[in-house]
């Protein structure tokens, strides 16, 4: 029997996060309990277990999101489960499921991924790029005050589909800091992951205003610090590089067909992370 037969098809609920967690740590990932349990409330989780009771060893989430986009993410692999094909066959299973509740999928894709999803349909959408520094906690700096419909609102104009429940639970974390731009026309998340803060989304009217609210964000904060930005933002990007950040790594936003999310819109600045987009 091959050591693929001896695995067992799951679908992960809120018991399962603490294992789902354990694999993303593994892999060195910034996700925490709470995304995890977005996922299994949210979306669906795929999994694979070794037997019927034995440890999880792969992963698959399909999160779908108001106005026909799914979103693909969470692909975890065991390291001693690689190479057998477990993340394709999971990968088709999100897809799948997509596909049955009319919803795009669309994933930020790592440039070995790239190559995979191209094969199996995926088009290529914008280029981003995920960077890393270290802040050191100055005076805060005054925002208005943000309520999860405001932030809502704004999000779904910059990327072209509704994702309410997820910015809700963003703003209802411990930890988390929300900034209002002053005319209340952009906005920006900084909330606790792993492995560092993470910034985004973040929307504005234009690049400038982007790196306002940006830098009110950063202020307060200590640590290290991730943010995912589009390669378009040039002057943003020029200003993280003179603040010291690096580039982590790179992604590509990608599509199983037409899909608004995959172009980067006008406001959109910053985004949620690669596993939300």
């Amino acid at each position: 029997m091959a050591p693929s037969e001896a695995l067992t098809s799951v679908i992960l609920g809120p018991d399962d996060v603490p294992e789902g967690l354990a694999l993303s740590d593994a892999a060195g990932w910034n996700q925490t309990a709470d995304d995890w349990r977005v996922f299994v409330t949210q979306g669906r989780v795929f999994g694979l277990r070794d037997g019927d009771a034995g440890p999880l060893v792969a992963t698959a989430a399909a999160l779908p999101y108001e106005g026909g986009i799914g979103w693909v993410s969470m692909v975890l692999v065991n390291a001693a489960w690689r190479h057998q094909g477990l993340a394709t066959a999971l990968m088709a299973r999100c897809v799948a499921h997509l596909r049955s509740l009319g919803a795009t999928p669309v994933l930020d894709a790592t440039p070995a991924g790239q190559q995979a999803y191209l094969r199996i349909g995926f088009e290529d959408g914008f280029a981003l790029a995920r960077w890393e520094g270290s802040v050191t906690a100055a005076a805060p700096r005054p925002a208005p005050p943000a309520d999860a419909g405001t932030v809502s609102a704004l999000d779904a104009q910059a990327n072209g589909c509704g994702r309410g429940f997820l910015l809700a639970d963003f703003l209802q974390r411990a930890g988390t800091r929300v900034g209002l731009s002053p005319a209340r026309t952009g906005f920006v998340i900084a909330r606790e992951g792993r492995r560092a803060t993470q910034i985004g989304p973040l929307v504005a009217d234009d690049e400038s205003s982007a790196l306002s609210l940006l830098q009110a964000a950063l202020s307060g904060l200590s640590g290290r610090v991730f943010l995912d930005v589009p390669e378009r933002w040039a002057a943003l990007r020029a200003w993280l590089e003179q603040a010291g950040f690096v580039r982590q790594r790179s992604f590509v936003r990608m599509s199983l067909g037409a899909a608004p999310i995959a172009s980067v819109n006008d406001r959109l600045f910053v985004l949620a992370g690669p596993e939300f987009g």
